[in-house]
C-alpha cells in the first residue's frame, strides 16, 4: 500500500506490506545514504517479514544529513503512531547504513522528548556505519550509548565501515540489551564472495525476524 507521509511543506514516500492477518507490532524501515526505499535488500527484508505477520513500513528520505533523516523517522513514526488503519502495540525502527544512525538519532531524541515511550520496542541496525572507511578513530557512537531498547547489529565481517572489534567494543559499552550478527566476509554492501544476494539476504532476513520474535515474545510475557 503506497502512501504520502506529510514532512513539513512536502511528503515523504513510503509503502506498507500489511501482513495477511491483523499485526500488533510493525518495523519501519528506510535505506542508506544511496538509493530509496526500493533498495533490494529492504524491499526483501519488507515481503519476509510481512509474510510472517510483521507489518513493514518503509520510506524514502533523501537528506545526506543525519539530523534531517533523524526527523524524517520521527514524522514516520508519529504518523504510524497515530494510525486508524494499523493500530500498533509498538514498533522497531530499522535501517541501513546511514538509515541505522539516522534510527537510532531519532530514537535517542524520542525517548528525551517523551521520557519512557513504550511504543518504541527496539532498533535494527544493518551495515551501521561505525566509522569512516580508513577513519577507525572517529566514532559515530554517541546515539548508541544512549540508547535503552533492545539493539540487534547485521554487519559483514569485512565491512570497511565497521571494524569487527570496534562494533564489538562499543556493543560492550552500551546500557541496552544487544545482539551482533556478523555475516562471514560480507562487505558493507553485503556482498560476499560465492555467495548470492538472495542467499545473503535470506540469512541476513531470517536473523531479524527470529530476533524481532524474540523481542515481541518477551513484551507478552
Amino acid at each position: 500500500v503506497k502512501v504520502k507521509i506529510p514532512f513539513g511543506n512536502k511528503y515523504l514516500d513510503a509503502i506498507f506490506s500489511v501482513p495477511e492477518k491483523k499485526s500488533t507490532y510493525g518495523v519501519i524501515l528506510t535505506h542508506g545514504a544511496g538509493g530509496d526505499m526500493n533498495f533490494p535488500h529492504l524491499v526483501s527484508l519488507a515481503a519476509y517479514l510481512a509474510s510472517r505477520g510483521v507489518l513493514c513500513l518503509r520510506f524514502t528520505c533523501k537528506g545526506l544529513n543525519v539530523a534531517y533523516r533523524a526527523k524524517a523517522f520521527k514524522t514516520v513514526v508519529e504518523y504510524l503512531k497515530l494510525s486508524d488503519d494499523y493500530k500498533l502495540s509498538g514498533v522497531f525502527l530499522a535501517g541501513r547504513s546511514m538509515g541505522s544512525r539516522a534510527a537510532a538519532s531519532a530514537i535517542r531524541q524520542l525517548s528525551q522528548d517523551d521520557g519512557d515511550d513504550d511504543f518504541i520496542q527496539g532498533l535494527v541496525c544493518l551495515s551501521y556505519p561505525l566509522h569512516r572507511p580508513k577513519l577507525q578513530s572517529k566514532l559515530r557512537d554517541e546515539d548508541l550509548l544512549f540508547i535503552r531498547c533492545p539493539v540487534l547489529f547485521v554487519s559483514g565481517s569485512a565491512d570497511e565501515m565497521c571494524e569487527k572489534q570496534l562494533l564489538e567494543g562499543v556493543a560492550s559499552k552500551m546500557k541496552a540489551p544487544k545482539k551482533i550478527h556478523w555475516v562471514g566476509e560480507a562487505n558493507h554492501g553485503m556482498a560476499v564472495k560465492g555467495r548470492t544476494t538472495d542467499d545473503v539476504m535470506e540469512e541476513i532476513n531470517a536473523q531479524v525476524f527470529s530476533w524481532l520474535r524474540q523481542n515481541i515474545e518477551r513484551e507478552h510475557e
